[in-house]
């Protein structure tokens, strides 16, 4: 692979994020599927739904179900679902709580291997709302957006880290600047070109042994300003983001 990169997580490809859909036309089954992944040098560690623990809808479930046949041919670990929700209140994680009951019931009663991870996305944008989250979702993996608790939340990324770095199994990082683009009060950049503290935090990781992917978030189907995911990836090992 050009960038030798070991592992990925899959979100959209050819355009679509309706990822059962895709590889049903390209590759009709996940057993064929998996026999093209396993001829490939990366390895899929997750496939990334839109389905939200508060706020959910029943199309986002069922997209959320078609992706495990998919992802239980390919060994996938992971299904990332959101948050959902504005605040993590009372009410908010105790709605958090039933949907991720719903999933555990369900993987259970399947005999499912692989299982979700939720990404602080939405409501979960600091260790203390986090924290009332994980109270309530007993068991819950956590996919640590570590820009959005920084830029949306305002947190250093190590107190975040020291806070919730027991639950978390994946790492989403991305750079940004503190000027407003057309869908947010920042603007994505290439890596390294923004304000985000990326060397402390991989420092931390690697001091913690953390076990899990740090990934490059690279959001070009929803904000078409960004270069290519190529240059961004020549960036990110240059200016040593892993």
């Amino acid at each position: 692979m050009k960038h030798e990169i070991p592992l990925v997580e899959l979100r959209a490809l050819g355009g679509s994020v309706d990822l059962p859909a895709y590889f049903t036309a390209e590759y009709g089954s996940p057993e064929r599927l998996a026999v093209a992944v396993r001829r490939s040098s990366v390895r899929v560690v997750a496939f990334n739904a839109s389905w939200r623990l508060v706020g959910g809808t029943d199309a986002e479930r069922a997209q959320l179900e078609a992706l495990v046949p998919w992802a239980e041919a390919l060994g996938v670990r992971w299904l990332r679902v959101f948050d959902g929700g504005q605040n993590a209140d009372t009410t908010e994680c105790s709605q958090a709580a039933a949907a991720f009951q719903w999933w555990r019931k369900l993987r259970s009663a399947r005999g499912w291997q692989v299982d979700i991870m939720v990404e602080t996305h939405d409501s979960l944008l600091s260790a203390e709302k986090i924290g009332r989250f994980l109270a309530a979702v007993q068991g819950a993996a956590v996919l640590w957006d570590a820009h959005h608790t920084w830029r949306k939340g305002g947190e250093d990324p190590l107190v975040t880290w020291r806070a919730i770095g027991d639950a978390v199994v994946h790492v989403h990082v991305k750079d940004s600047v503190p000027i407003a683009s057309a869908r947010h009060p920042f603007t994505y950049v290439l890596p390294g070109g923004g304000e985000f503290p990326v060397a402390p935090l991989l420092a931390v990781l690697r001091a913690d042994a953390f076990g899990g992917p740090v990934s490059l978030e690279w959001e070009k189907q929803w904000h078409p300003y960004l270069p290519s995911l190529d240059e961004a990836l020549h960036l990110a090992a240059q200016r040593g983001w892993w």
